[in-house]
């Protein structure tokens, strides 16, 4: 018996700056979205073009507290390909929230609080 990664889940209070957030910062783009009948929920899937892997964002109307992420120890993680420009930009957008030049990577912010991770390619 075998298993895939699919995807991740993320919750969001706002579904459209969440969507442009990972589109500027990282590229990805809506690969399919499940609106709910009544309205009260909207799930996109983001993908890479790249890999299988995807990220879901869920909206859900009632929500209007941020959310609890705790110590926010859960990440994700990507490579980028051109490493510098893209902590060049990441820099530019101000979303930048934490380095380690000791490992050569750091992290960026969403605008709901989730960390992701960005790698350098790996020789």
């Amino acid at each position: 018996m075998g298993f895939t990664f699919l995807h991740n889940n993320f919750n969001v209070l706002n579904l459209e700056k969440s969507l442009a957030f990972y589109k500027e910062a990282l590229g990805l783009t809506e690969q399919r979205r499940m609106d709910a009948p009544d309205g009260s929920f909207t799930i996109v899937f983001l993908g890479d073009g790249r890999t299988p892997h995807q990220l879901e964002l869920t909206w859900l109307r009632d929500r209007t507290a941020p959310y609890d992420l705790g110590d926010n120890e859960i990440h994700l993680a990507v490579q980028a390909d051109d490493f510098e420009r893209a902590k060049k930009k990441h820099r530019d957008m101000g979303v930048i929230c934490y380095e380690n030049p000791m490992m050569g990577i750091y992290f960026i912010e969403d605008p709901d609080g989730y960390w992701i991770e960005v790698i350098p390619p790996r020789k």
